[in-house]
């Protein structure tokens, strides 16, 4: 009998193991968000412009951190020392990011599905707020090795121009996870 009582309770654990999330298998924006919170910590490195612009090219920096028990991603660069954040968050089945502007404009984008999962490229889907002078209209995050990333940001200008900016950025000393491809371990 007591053999009896030990194996229904294995049973029962067993049972309840199988119906934890954990087990259930990771959908591709999930997959994506893990691979981007390998980025956490902090990075410096060079923006280059197309066209041209001297306000902006130059040396930049950018921090990411895990917010919220890891369930949004916050990133932060700061043109004119003043902190601008983007938030990255798995919405259902897709993951989503928001820009918070400094030109008091809120973007949001969603994540394309990837075939390479060291590259997390979004589109636009709508924004709240003007939309000029810009708007973020796409943006690529590419993690070239687990200390170097490149992020392509694609701003819509009046009159359907768009000013492509190209982030190439190193992890500062010390700096956050040093995994690029995520295994969904990171919180």
């Amino acid at each position: 009998m007591r053999r009896l009582l030990q194996f229904a309770a294995f049973a029962v654990v067993l049972s309840v193991c199988r119906m934890s999330p954990a087990a259930t298998p990771r959908s591709d924006a999930q997959v994506s968000f893990d691979v981007l919170k390998g980025l956490a910590g902090t990075w410096t490195g060079t923006v280059t412009t197309d066209p041209p612009n001297p306000e902006i090219d130059g040396p930049i920096q950018v921090t990411v951190r895990a917010a919220s028990r890891g369930s949004v991603l916050v990133h932060e660069i700061a043109p004119g020392g003043m902190p601008e954040p983007t938030m990255m968050f798995v919405d259902g089945d897709r993951l989503t990011l928001v820009h918070y502007c400094e030109a008091g404009n809120r973007p949001r984008l969603a994540a394309r599905k990837s075939a390479d999962p060291k590259r997390v490229e979004f589109d636009f889907v709508d924004l709240s707020g003007p939309a000029e002078p810009a708007f973020l209209h796409h943006l690529l995050l590419t993690m070239v090795d687990a200390d170097h990333h490149t992020e392509d940001w694609t701003f819509r200008l009046p009159g359907e121009k768009q000013l492509h900016a190209r982030f190439d950025l190193k992890r500062a000393g010390g700096s956050g996870p040093r995994r690029a491809t995520g295994d969904g371990g990171h919180d």
